[in-house]
C-alpha cells in the first residue's frame, strides 16, 4: 500500500536490479508500488570472468520483473546497462528522460559482493573489479544522474547503496570494505556539492541480507571460518539485537522513505539498516 503520495508520478532508476529476489528488485517493487515509474537496470549478460553469469541480472531476469511490476498495476521499463562504461550510464539518463520525459531519482545499487579472498590470495583483476563496479559505477551514477536533475532544474534524489562493511571491516572483504568505505565519502561530497540544486545524496547501510549473493555469502563464509552453517548463522542472529538478518523489504522501506519528501532535510547520511547490529 502507498505511503507516500509525492512519489506518485516520480521516475525513478535502479542500477543492477535484474537479480531475483535481490535488493534491487525490491526497491524497484516498491517503488513502483509509491507510483513511481521504475527504469530497472542491470548489465544483461556476462561481462567476463569476474561478472559470470550466476552473479548478474539477465536480459529475461530484467524483463520478468518488469512483468511483475507492470502485472501489479506497476509502470517499468528495462535498460541493458554496464556501470563501468560511463557511455551507457549517460544512456541509461537519455533512455529513462525520453521515454518517461524526466529523471527524479537514482538508486546506485550495481555492486560486486562475490569477489572475496584474503588479501594473499586476491588477484589484482578481483580488487580491481570490485572498485571499479562498486566506486566507479557509483560514481558514474552520480555524475550522470546529476547532470540531468540540475538541467531539469526541480531538484531529486540519488541513493547510494552501502553496507555494513562501510562501517567496520571485515576479513576476506578487502576490496568490498574499501569500496564501501569510499562510498561514504563520495557520498558525502556529492551531497555538499549537489544540495545548492536541491538534490539530496544519501546512502542505505544494510546488514546481512540473504539475497541471492547473501546466500552464497553465508555458505562460503561458513566455510572460510570453520564455523559450519548452522552456527555461523546463529551467531550472525545472536549479535544482532533484533534478532534476524536484513530482508530485502527493509532495504527497500529505507529507499522509499529517503526518496519521498518525508525525507527532504536528510542528505549526506550514510543509514544504518542493521537491526542494531552497526551503531557508528
Amino acid at each position: 500500500m502507498p505511503q507516500y503520495a509525492d512519489l506518485e508520478g516520480k521516475v525513478a532508476v535502479i542500477t543492477g536490479a535484474g537479480r531475483p529476489a535481490g535488493l534491487g528488485e525490491a526497491m524497484a517493487k516498491r517503488l513502483a508500488e509509491e507510483g513511481c515509474k521504475v527504469v530497472i537496470t542491470d548489465i544483461g549478460s556476462s561481462g567476463g570472468e569476474h561478472t559470470p553469469d550466476s552473479a548478474i541480472g539477465s536480459t529475461d531476469e530484467m524483463k520478468q520483473i518488469v512483468d511483475d511490476i507492470k502485472q501489479a498495476g506497476g509502470e517499468a521499463s528495462s535498460f541493458v546497462c554496464n556501470v563501468l562504461n560511463a557511455e551507457e550510464v549517460k544512456a541509461a539518463v537519455d533512455f529513462t528522460v525520453e521515454k518517461y520525459g524526466k529523471l527524479d531519482i537514482w538508486v546506485n545499487n550495481a555492486g560486486i559482493g562475490y569477489l572475496m579472498k584474503p588479501i594473499l590470495e586476491m588477484e589484482v583483476s578481483e580488487w580491481d573489479s570490485v572498485l571499479g563496479v562498486n566506486l566507479r559505477g557509483t560514481f558514474l551514477g552520480i555524475k550522470y544522474a546529476a547532470e540531468q536533475l540540475v538541467k531539469q532544474g526541480n531538484g531529486g534524489k540519488i541513493i547510494n547503496i552501502g553496507s555494513q562493511a562501510s562501517k567496520s571491516a571485515f576479513a576476506h572483504a578487502s576490496a568490498y570494505t574499501t569500496s564501501k568505505h569510499g562510498m561514504n565519502g563520495l557520498t558525502r561530497v556529492a551531497a555538499q556539492e549537489l544540495g545548492p540544486h536541491k538534490i539530496n545524496v544519501n546512502q542505505i547501510c544494510p546488514n546481512h541480507v540473504t539475497t541471492g549473493l547473501g546466500a552464497w555469502q553465508n555458505a562460503h563464509f561458513s566455510e572460510v571460518t570453520g564455523k559450519g552453517y548452522e552456527k555461523y548463522m546463529q551467531e550472525m542472529r545472536d549479535r544482532i539485537p533484533l534478532g534476524r538478518p536484513g530482508l530485502q523489504e527493509d532495504i527497500a522501506k529505507a529507499c522509499a522513505f529517503l526518496c519521498s519528501e518525508q525525507a527532504v532535510y536528510i542528505t549526506g547520511e550514510c543509514m544504518n539498516v542493521s537491526g542494531g547490529e552497526e551503531y557508528h
